[in-house]
């Protein structure tokens, strides 16, 4: 009988991991397969858009065309989330690789799965993000 090779793990298995596991092989693999799935529907989403705007048909009537430009301004200001999310997946990649993923860039500590499967590319444990974020109000910024 042909060995089975151990498959990418499950959100509930990856949950129910103990601590010791925290970051495994297993588990890098499983967020380098679920970033490498954003970064695919990311960048499908932009093809989209490109394909859509290239295809723009000229509308005389000039209600149609306000309304298809309010479109195409809205579509656009979305996909410039999407490219600066595009960034971050690619530096969490860049962090699987170098062995940071998983890892609080403040403080060192682990980010922890739940938050890390909400936020796959979150660079600070949520205690430190809560401190950053409240200075940041303080400092009016």
């Amino acid at each position: 009988m042909k060995k089975a090779s151990p498959s990418i793990l499950t959100e509930k298995e990856i949950l129910a991991a103990p601590e010791a596991e925290y970051m495994s092989a297993r588990q890098l693999d499983f967020f380098r397969q679920r970033l490498l799935d954003e970064k695919n529907q990311l960048l499908s989403n932009a093809l989209e858009t490109t394909n859509r705007l290239q295809d723009n048909e000229s509308t005389p009537d000039p209600s149609d065309r306000a309304s298809v430009e309010e479109e195409h301004t809205l579509e656009l200001r979305v996909r410039d989330r999407e490219r600066k999310l595009l960034k971050k997946v690619d530096e969490a990649l860049a962090r699987i690789d170098t062995g940071d993923y998983g890892w609080c860039e403040e403080t060192g500590e682990p980010i922890g799965i739940a938050r890390l499967l909400a936020r796959p590319t979150a660079t600070l444990s949520l205690e430190a993000q809560e401190r950053r974020e409240k200075l940041k109000k303080m400092h009016g910024g």
